[in-house]
């Protein structure tokens, strides 16, 4: 069954005509572009899957929708999922959380790790989430563990060394012959 294009408006013919010269554009929505293209220069169906190597099923489903949607039936529709675990509000305050020197919220340390994240906002935030849920936040977000001091607060003890103690070596000096 051959499948007839809508006649297009001057809009249409404009958006479609620029978005099939996109380098920028996703490739799925160029390749949809190119579809419609194809069939306005009057190019059938199997000629159109063969030319763009995809299946005469998808060329008839994006010249279905653009018939009946016009520029609008060419984008994806939502997909099912599971829903969002934290809100955007909780996603906020995980971020301002790990942003914030520790001292600054009365804990008893210079700096942030995943497990005490996790252990505060369960207990003081009351947001139920773990260690690697708020590493893929972070990351998220851009910030990279260990690669931003400004949100792990000052990684130096400044009574480090007295705390330490004298250095001593782990490993032996190796010795050397003498001929």
């Amino acid at each position: 069954m051959a499948i007839k294009l809508k006649k297009l408006t001057a809009e249409e013919e404009s958006a479609i005509d620029k978005l099939a010269r996109s380098r920028t554009a996703p490739a799925r929505a160029v390749e949809r572009a190119h579809i419609i293209l194809l069939a306005r220069r009057g190019t059938r169906v199997p000629a159109i899957a063969k030319e763009l190597a995809l299946t005469e099923l998808t060329v008839r489903t994006w010249l279905k929708r653009f018939n009946t949607a016009g520029l609008a039936g060419l984008q994806d529709r939502p997909r099912s999922g599971r829903p969002v675990t934290y809100p955007p509000e909780q996603v906020s305050e995980v971020i301002a959380t790990a942003l914030t020197n520790p001292q600054h919220l009365n804990q008893p340390f210079a700096c942030w790790t995943l497990d005490r994240l996790e252990t505060y906002l369960n207990a003081e935030k009351k947001i139920p989430i773990k260690r690697s849920r708020i590493d893929d936040l972070l990351i998220t977000e851009g910030l990279r563990w260990r690669t931003q001091e400004t949100w792990f607060g000052e990684r130096v003890d400044p009574e480090f060394a007295q705390k330490r103690g004298a250095l001593t070596r782990s490993i032996p000096p190796r010795l050397t012959r003498v001929r």
